[in-house]
């Protein structure tokens, strides 16, 4: 499988987040629509909404969870894929241009 994430991460503005036991629910105000993270995505979310650097994020991540880095980068690839198309993040790459990440299985 091979993935690109961008550079940066950038939470959406419309978007309200609260945390609830660990796990998160958000509310796009543009759509009126709900969406739910489980504890590992509510932390992703936390780590973006204070570095916004993916590579900060990822070294947060391995240093926190017992996951071995390549499986997250896959993962983190296919969530933020996610949320981008959902319009809850923006993503840039490193000419800070606007990116969806892809994720294409082999």
């Amino acid at each position: 499988m091979t993935h690109h994430l961008p550079q940066r991460v950038t939470l959406s503005s419309e978007v309200l987040f609260r945390e609830l036991d660990g796990e998160a629910v958000m509310l796009d105000l543009e759509t009126e629509r709900y969406y739910g993270l489980d504890e590992v995505g509510t932390r992703i979310w936390q780590l973006f909404a204070e570095y916004e650097e993916t590579e900060t994020v990822i070294s947060q991540l391995v240093a926190e969870y017992e996951v071995e880095e390549e499986q997250l980068r896959q993962d983190l690839a296919v969530l933020l894929g996610e949320l981008a198309e959902a319009g809850l993040v923006c993503l840039e790459d490193e000419n800070g241009a606007s990116s969806v990440p892809a994720v294409n299985e082999s």
